[in-house]
């Protein structure tokens, strides 16, 4: 099949995936965000059964309404009234004839936690020993796996064998950042992109032009309250330039946050007498990756193999030492580091334009994306200002 024809096929399977088969089945408690056409304003949804339930009279955010010690009562009487929409009527981000589901958090700070995984903390090295070049990652490989002597993976992160551990690395010469945070006292926590600058499920993703090593990093996502509190969780997809972080753990900032390099979908599972934080630990995420040249990828991240809590992620993020007083959604990390070939053995798995990113799992629904060159795709230009002018006209309306 040549490669015109392909992406065509794509584009109809993509076209055919309707977003009430994305969500979660079952009985669950989800809220989601939506932009209304009639009103041209994103609005907080509670999605019950088939019934998309209009939350703007409520509160005009998703990150308000977690802050709201009666939220239960508030979803309560919104499932007493009439839906506003069905889910069947939703339309993915970007398409017309309907109301469009976005990224289900609007006012928290994206973080994200990284190093988390010990095959992805191993991943980091070699990037870092092979300063950006894929083409060296086999061998950089083999030798990490001789230096270090241990299964890294049933290393507690801050104790005295992980104290250890670091010793003999240092004395080789194969201590490194990554290894800092992947065993040592404290984890890794970066903002990974502003506030609104998310994309939902069934939107492009984005890797720029001047990256020739790009990975999907397929992840939980905690919803976290201003207190602290986890209330619920996501999937998410932390887009990583792979040669640009390895070149210097500096450059993490360039490899991280780009435009559309951050997805988060398709909605918010809160955590109720059906779903709770336990659940969360124990969910495998699946991860898909079709190319238009007939390549794919798969794998799984296990979030039950991390190697700190939740809470401990969450405590290293927020507490004395910095607030958030609109919460946060962070991103847990991942255990997936693909080094499958694609182009050239030994270099790796890395995304093509127009690949086709599906993470998936039971409990969460499915957040797919298709991946584009960055500097041609649509430019982040809804902020906060415009967020909150648009929900003052809507919330008029209301009133």
């Amino acid at each position: 099949m040549s490669e015109a024809p392909a992406r065509r096929a794509d584009e109809r399977e993509a076209a055919a995936r309707s977003v009430a088969a994305a969500l979660p089945a079952g009985p669950a408690t989800l809220l989601g965000r939506v932009w209304d056409p009639r009103r041209q304003a994103p609005i907080p949804v509670l999605i019950a059964d088939d019934g998309v339930h209009d939350l703007l009279a409520e509160e005009p955010t998703v990150a308000g309404l977690l802050e709201r010690d009666d939220l239960r009562a508030v979803l309560d009487r919104a499932r007493e009234g009439a839906p506003t929409w069905s889910t069947r009527e939703l339309r993915w981000e970007g398409e017309t004839g309907g109301p469009e589901l976005l990224a289900p958090i609007d006012l928290q700070v994206i973080k994200a936690c990284g190093v988390t995984f010990a095959g992805s903390m191993l991943e980091r090295v070699i990037e870092e020993r092979c300063l950006g070049d894929a083409a060296r990652a086999a061998a950089v490989r083999a030798e990490l796996d001789l230096a270090l002597g241990v299964d890294i993976a049933t290393v507690r992160p801050g104790s005295e064998e992980a104290a250890a551990v670091k010793q003999e690395l240092l004395s080789r010469g194969w201590w490194s950042p990554y290894l800092e945070v992947g065993i040592g006292p404290d984890p890794e926590v970066f903002t990974k992109a502003p506030v609104l600058s998310a994309v939902g499920s069934g939107a492009a993703i984005g890797v720029p032009a001047f990256s020739s090593w790009s990975n999907p990093e397929p992840e939980l996502v905690l919803l976290v309250r201003s207190s602290g509190e986890i209330v619920g969780a996501t999937l998410g997809n932390d887009v990583n330039l792979r040669d640009v972080e390895g070149r210097s753990a500096l450059l993490l900032g360039k490899a991280k946050d780009n435009n559309r390099s951050t997805a988060i979908g398709p909605v918010i599972r809160l955590f109720d007498d059906g779903f709770g934080i336990d659940d969360a630990r124990g969910i495998s995420i699946r991860l898909e990756v079709r190319g238009d040249d007939g390549y794919l990828l798969e794998g799984v991240n296990h979030v039950s193999a991390l190697s700190r809590t939740f809470e401990a992620l969450v405590e290293a993020t927020s507490g004395r030492h910095h607030q958030y007083p609109d919460g946060f959604a962070l991103f847990t990390g991942t255990l997936f580091a693909p080094t499958q070939d694609r182009d050239a053995a030994g270099h790796g798995f890395t995304h093509h334009v127009g690949d086709l990113v599906e993470i998936s799992a039971d409990a969460l629904g499915c957040l797919w994306n298709r991946v584009g060159r960055t500097e041609e795709l649509p430019r982040w230009e809804y902020g906060v200002r415009r967020l909150w002018s648009d929900l003052e006209r809507a919330r008029q309306e209301v009133a």
